[in-house]
This record gives structure tokens, C-alpha cells and sequence, in this order.
């Protein structure tokens, strides 16, 4: 019974975690792109963000540890489930009773959470410099500019583009599965499917959007 009731609240904890990232996530693609209609706004809304300490402070260091939770309980995850599985692969075909975005959401992860890296890489730690290793002079209109710049190389683009078409492809299984794992199965699934559906669709086909759209804007 203490089995079940430790692999229930490991279930529990990634939905929570990725239902709570995916708030972050939307957030996230609402102010990129805004990039895309206005030079101005996008500077504004990223300069009260990047300035704002709730943001900096509080919500940064929360966003970054959900996506560490959520990432750590997804190999915990993989790996018992591995487990679970390989004692009934005589009975049981995998590939029949389970889509192939269900049997593969690590790897869609490791390509996400490798992807974040290199967002890291391109946008937080330089900023983390600007602002407290180098303590360089406010500049609330420099973000439009700086984001620009790193869409002009191609081969960057592309790696966006595949990134966010693994990220797809993850929340096209994790979202609504989410739903089911804290409970949220019940007259109400349909509707619910649809909206994680149109969600896993619409936001990574957006980003993908937005950096092809300043590539070619560059």
C-alpha cells in the first residue's frame, strides 16, 4: 500500500509542477510576442520584469526550481515505470497500448530541458551579467535589440524550431495527462482535451513563429 500511495503522490507532484509550468510557459510567449507587433512594448513589459524584484527575486528562483522538480520527478518517473513495464512485455506490446509520445516523454524532456540550457546561455546569464556582475547602466530599451541579435544565426533558429517541436510534442501527452492525475476526469474531459490540444499546438507553433519571424526581420 506504501508503494502505491508513494507512486500516486509522485504522479501528483509532476502534474502539479507541470501544470504550474506551463502557467510560466504562457506567460512567456505572451510577452515574446508581443515583440513581433511592437518594438516598445515588448521593451517595457521586459524591463518591468527584468527590474521588478517580486520577479527577480521570488518568482525567478521559484520557475527555476519547478522546472528542476519537474524534470527530476520525470526520470524518477521513466525509470519505475521502465521497471514496471519490463515484467509485462511478454503479455503486453508497448507500442499498442500506449502512443508513442507517452513512451517517449524523457526523451522529449532531455531535448527541452538541453534546450533550456541554451536559452540560459543566450538570454539569463548574460543578463545576470549585465545587470550584477558588471552592474552596467540601465538600458529599458536594449531588450528588443539583444533578442533580435541572437535570431540572426540560422543554425540557433533551427535548433529553437526543434526544440519547440519537441516541446510539442510533450505537451500533447503531458498537459492533458496532468488533468487526469490530479482528478480533473470527469464530465468536464472533453473540454479539457480540446483546450490542452489547441494549447500543445498553438504555443510551441508560436515560438517557432517568432523566431523565424526575427530571423527573417533581422
Amino acid at each position: 500500500m506504501s508503494g502505491i500511495n508513494s507512486s500516486l503522490a509522485r504522479k501528483y507532484a509532476m502534474a502539479l509542477s507541470g501544470l504550474f509550468l506551463v502557467v510560466f510557459l504562457l506567460q512567456h510567449f505572451i510577452i515574446n510576442l508581443t515583440s513581433v507587433f511592437s518594438e516598445e512594448v515588448f521593451n517595457e513589459i521586459s524591463h518591468f520584469m527584468g527590474n521588478n524584484p517580486l520577479v527577480q527575486f521570488v518568482l525567478q528562483p521559484v520557475l527555476i526550481f519547478g522546472v528542476l522538480f519537474h524534470f527530476m520527478m520525470g526520470f524518477i518517473l521513466d525509470i519505475k515505470n521502465r521497471k514496471a513495464r519490463s515484467q509485462g512485455y511478454a503479455q503486453n506490446n508497448g507500442a499498442a497500448n500506449s502512443s508513442w509520445m507517452s513512451r517517449n516523454m524523457i526523451l522529449s524532456g532531455i531535448t527541452i530541458l538541453s534546450f533550456l540550457v541554451l536559452h540560459f546561455i543566450d538570454f539569463w546569464f548574460p543578463e545576470m551579467n549585465y545587470k550584477y556582475v558588471q552592474i552596467l547602466p540601465e538600458d529599458p530599451n536594449r531588450y528588443f535589440e539583444e533578442m533580435v541579435h541572437k535570431f540572426e544565426n540560422v543554425i540557433r533558429v533551427i535548433t529553437y524550431v526543434i526544440s519547440f517541436f519537441f516541446l510539442m510534442l510533450h505537451l500533447l501527452h503531458g498537459f492533458s495527462s496532468s488533468f487526469q492525475s490530479v482528478g480533473l476526469n470527469n464530465k468536464y474531459t472533453r473540454g479539457i482535451k480540446g483546450f490542452t490540444l489547441a494549447f500543445s499546438i498553438v504555443v510551441p507553433a508560436g515560438f517557432i513563429f517568432i523566431a523565424i519571424f526575427h530571423h527573417l526581420n533581422a
